[in-house]
């Protein structure tokens, strides 16, 4: 298998280091992170405006794509720069990376791939019509394309401990208020299962949802890590009197739990880290979060 990933951010780096294909081929807005992502990767520069002009080349010669790029006011920049590219291609599984936000505020009420899509924020709204540029390429083309909407990201470098360390968590408490969270290995591990799907079913297009087991109240979050680094928790900061800023403020706006049961039921996904406990216990044993 070959490659070809749109946006080598965090949870696509993630996937692509695990990846036994031949060759991985990926954009990024800052060339200069070839280095840092490793030599088995072929590093092209793509920020939306200006590419790589031997990219339409990479993309033919490759059969796996990954898109990770959040769409601008112009839709999804991959599909307005390189749609003759990707469409001339022969694909075995085309996944893209969404979000759940796509859902709106649910007021706390459990949603799946089912339930009706409600974005409120300009965001949510643009990657709900990216993901059905998405789906629309692919039917015309033939090409399966999977759709996976991710919960809220954690990992290696980017958790709660950290922020603890560093002294920048803060615990808002928001009465309700619950959040679905995904370990970046448990996205790494659904976007296999997506690729391996999309070789075995042909021209399928579907949507999958991609979270922990466990919408938890993120106050509940700090605390245990905080009893994990045998330190105390931050004080608790009513919602109406935290100074957030916007993009912050529209995240408690608003209020979903996430069912992971569709891929968990079709896919055989099999979460490493179903709730946030199991994901921050093992980086806290690998050291995340102590100080030097």
């Amino acid at each position: 298998m070959k490659l070809f990933v749109f946006g080598l951010g965090y949870s696509a780096r993630r996937f692509a280091a695990r990846f036994m294909g031949e060759r991985i081929v990926g954009t990024t807005r800052a060339p200069e992170r070839a280095k840092a992502a490793g030599a088995r990767f072929e590093i092209l520069a793509f920020d939306g405006a200006h590419a790589d002009p031997t990219i339409p080349a990479r993309l033919g010669e490759s059969d796996i794509l990954l898109a990770s790029i959040a769409p601008g006011e112009n839709g999804d920049p991959a599909l307005a720069h390189f749609a003759p590219a990707i469409a001339g291609s022969h694909w075995r599984a085309i996944v893209y990376l969404s979000t759940v936000g796509v859902y709106g505020d649910c007021q706390g009420d459990w949603v799946d791939e089912g339930s009706v899509t409600r974005p409120v924020s300009a965001r949510s709204r643009a990657r709900l019509a990216a993901e059905e540029d998405w789906r629309g390429l692919g039917r015309t083309i033939g090409a399966p394309v999977h759709i996976l909407r991710l919960a809220g990201i954690y990992g290696p470098g980017r958790n709660a401990l950290v922020n603890l360390r560093d002294g920048v968590a803060r615990r808002i408490v928001k009465r309700g208020q619950v959040f679905n969270r995904v370990h970046v290995d448990d996205i790494a591990q659904a976007i296999g299962l997506a690729i391996e799907a999309g070789e075995r079913r042909g021209n399928w297009q579907e949507i999958w949802n991609v979270a922990d087991d466990e919408p938890a109240p993120p106050e509940d979050v700090l605390a245990f890590a905080a009893q994990l680094l045998d330190m105390p928790p931050p004080p608790e900061i009513p919602f109406e009197r935290a100074q957030l800023s916007p993009l912050a403020r529209s995240f408690y706006e608003e209020n979903r739990r996430v069912s992971n049961a569709k891929l968990k039921r079709e896919l055989g996904f099999e979460p490493l880290y179903p709730t946030f406990r199991e994901g921050l216990r093992a980086l806290a044993e690998s050291g995340e979060g102590r100080l030097a």
